[in-house]
């Protein structure tokens, strides 16, 4: 039989494709833009750490995907010699008794309200969305608008723009624009690897929120990974608490995701 342990060291399919996407987001980045911005990814056994100290997201400056000792060793080894903040990312619900005591040996202390993991499964009909946010494909002349409207909606410096450009139109990314009349108002990727898809960079302008852009770029994703074969689709946003709820997440869950698991941001 295999051991508990041995079942845990590699990472859930819902966090493989996560670390897969953005280890893909690391190779396809622009090479002065790795220089500049000090962005690096280190590939671990199906997780990965990652490190763009100019980015203030956690999602750019963590690791995830790992569950074994030995890895997690690595990438603390590696991610402490990074600057900027830095985190580890871990659904301590399902770690070993070796992961829990190795936490409390590097004397990690939990960082803010922690991730949701989300996930929906192909086929389901489509729904009918209140109001008419229009949305399509980015085309590849729109690379650099992509790139800066994501740092504008995410408030990144826009230094980091050419990151989100170039994965305009790259195999196993699709982006996506949600519209107002002809003009562009919020973003959206897709990140396809066999049967698994990722959606990420979603965000609208400031001035357009609260006007169901994000509910209609999650249904143009998953209408477009349908066509691609995706039989599960997998999102991450903030978990919800009492007193601090999540936008993000009441509206995956009414377009009919479930919530897998959770996972906790420990500071490094």
């Amino acid at each position: 039989m295999i051991s508990l342990f041995l079942k845990r060291s590699f990472p859930a399919k819902e966090d493989a494709i996560e670390a897969k996407a953005f280890v893909d987001l690391h190779r396809l980045s622009p090479e002065h833009l790795r220089d500049e911005e000090q962005f690096e990814c280190l590939p671990i056994n199906g997780g990965c750490a990652v490190s763009l100290p100019n980015a203030p997201a956690i999602g750019l400056n963590r690791v995830l995907g790992l569950g074994s000792v030995e890895d997690l060793d690595k990438a603390y080894n590696w991610m402490r010699r990074k600057a900027g903040n830095r985190f580890l990312q871990l659904n301590v619900d399902a770690a070993s008794d070796e992961v829990r005591n190795w936490i409390q040996t590097k004397d990690l202390h939990e960082h803010g309200p922690g991730w949701a993991k989300l996930t929906r499964s192909a086929p389901f009909s489509r729904l009918e969305l209140p109001g008419r946010v229009r949305t399509r494909r980015v085309k590849v002349d729109e690379a650099a608008l992509f790139g800066s409207m994501m740092c504008k909606g995410f408030s990144f410096p826009l230094t980091l723009a050419s990151l989100w450009s170039a994965i305009v139109d790259e195999e196993g990314w699709s982006c996506f624009f949600a519209l107002d009349g002809e003009t562009p108002i919020g973003t959206g990727a897709i990140y396809v690897s066999g049967t698994y898809a990722w959606l990420g960079g979603g965000t609208t302008l400031p001035e357009f929120r609260n006007r169901g852009v994000q509910k209609a770029l999650i249904q143009i994703r998953t209408d477009h990974g349908i066509t691609q074969g995706v039989s599960t689709f997998v999102v991450e946003t903030e978990v919800p608490s009492l007193g601090n709820p999540s936008i993000s997440y009441e509206n995956l869950r009414k377009m009919g995701f479930r919530h897998a698991y959770n996972r906790k941001n420990f500071k490094l």
